[in-house]
């Protein structure tokens, strides 16, 4: 009889055992699953974001392809405006290249008034690319509208004392001035024998320093 209750109660030891095993291992297998499915999830997320991110940078590639073109097409339009500008400014230029400058006051005279800066840098003598440009015209008018006419190049400059630059007075730079547009103007065929300088420095100032600082090309009646 003790035997028989001794052997009970092994066996109830070990259906115990197999039971928490069983359980266990049951356990195990819903935390498999849910992990699984975590890690599925996490995938197909990242594959998402993935596909997203390259969709992205392929609208960034097609945006700044179209950034590109739109520049070298803004860039081509000033160019062409500026081209524009310069055709249209020519044009008037050469219709009355003297439009805006000329003063013919008595009826005898004509009298053109370039801008000193147009001509020169400040305290320089050397006529710049702008003002070569607009001598050319000039000299074109004096060779065929004042063929034969006497010239006389008068240069001006404000009142301000001379500081920086080397010339020893405003008379000084005012001469080095027209002497230089005297020759500018020889060198493009304005016969040497109808054209002279004259300095005047700060006399007869104009209404500010900038027009104060002048070249006039004085074409006499004859």
């Amino acid at each position: 009889m003790q035997r028989t209750a001794t052997r009970n109660r092994h066996m109830g030891w070990r259906y115990i055992v197999a039971a928490a095993a069983l359980a266990g291992t049951l356990g195990l297998g819903g935390c498999n699953k849910s992990q699984k499915a975590n890690y599925d999830a996490a995938v197909a997320e990242n594959t998402e974001l993935r596909e997203r991110l390259g969709e992205a940078q392929a609208s960034l590639t097609e945006v700044a392809e179209q950034n590109r073109e739109l520049t070298a097409a803004n860039q081509a339009l000033s160019e062409e405006n500026r081209r524009l500008a310069d055709q249209l400014a020519e044009s008037r230029q050469n219709a009355n290249p003297f439009a805006g400058q000329v003063n013919q006051g008595d009826g005898r005279e004509v009298v053109i008034t370039i801008a000193g800066d147009v001509l020169f840098k400040p305290g320089q003598v050397t006529i710049s690319n702008e003002g070569k440009r607009t001598l050319d015209r000039v000299a074109q008018q004096l060779n065929t509208q004042y063929a034969g006419r006497t010239i006389r190049i008068e240069g001006y400059t404000d009142a301000d004392p001379i500081r920086k630059s080397g010339w020893k007075s405003n008379e000084h730079l005012s001469a080095e001035r027209a002497l230089a547009v005297e020759a500018y103007l020889v060198s493009k065929g304005v016969d040497n024998n109808r054209i002279y300088s004259a300095a005047f420095g700060p006399s007869n100032p104009k209404s500010t320093k900038a027009a104060s600082r002048r070249v006039e090309i004085v074409i006499l009646a004859n």
